[in-house]
């Protein structure tokens, strides 16, 4: 019973959409007929208002940071349930018909959460890659693998967690893998 408390209550709270919310008591639009029409930091930056963006990126952040941290320190054996519905929430809303943003900033809060160092490796990879090129989505793609990597040189037995969440980072960016490869991709501005 506890674990489908921690399970609700976990994709509850991740599915919170930040940027659809913002969008509206802001802009009076409808952030899903708006760019990519995802609820997403990214496609949030796309309304025109950095301050969306950045609040919608911070909250996103933020409402996995709070219960992991909540689960990490009380139900540390949930602390991977946790954060994978948390992530679930986010890109599976059941309040808006189930699409909601890509999970990458809701990833970030997660990898922070349960190891700073998982953060800050990825925050320097999708900052690096995203120098290089200006495309979000590549730069999310590579922050995620990173991870895997790093892990795969650590301490091993927690990859498994970190391979599902990057073939789900895949999942949620098929349609940019597909003009990436067709170099259609529109590139980002972040500043």
């Amino acid at each position: 019973m506890e674990i489908l408390i921690i399970i609700l209550i976990s994709y509850l709270i991740g599915s919170i959409p930040f940027g659809y919310i913002l969008t509206k008591f802001f802009l009076k639009k409808d952030i899903r007929m708006i760019g990519s029409g995802n609820t997403g930091a990214t496609n949030a930056l796309r309304t025109g208002s950095k301050f969306i963006g950045y609040t919608t990126l911070t909250l996103d952040i933020v409402k996995a940071v709070l219960p992991i941290l909540f689960i990490k320190y009380n139900y540390t054996e949930y602390i991977f349930i946790c954060s994978l519905s948390i992530f679930i929430g986010h890109v599976f809303p059941v309040w808006l018909n189930f699409k909601g943003g890509k999970g990458v900033a809701t990833y970030v809060g997660i990898l922070f959460a349960i190891n700073f160092i998982f953060g800050i490796i990825f925050v320097i990879t999708w900052a690096i890659t995203f120098l290089i090129s200006k495309f979000s989505s590549l730069s999310s793609l590579f922050g995620s693998i990173s991870i895997p990597i790093y892990i795969w040189f650590i301490d091993i037995n927690n990859i498994y967690f970190f391979i599902i969440m990057f073939v789900l980072i895949i999942y949620t960016h098929r349609e940019n893998i597909k003009r990436l490869k067709n170099k259609e991709e529109t590139k980002t501005k972040i500043y």
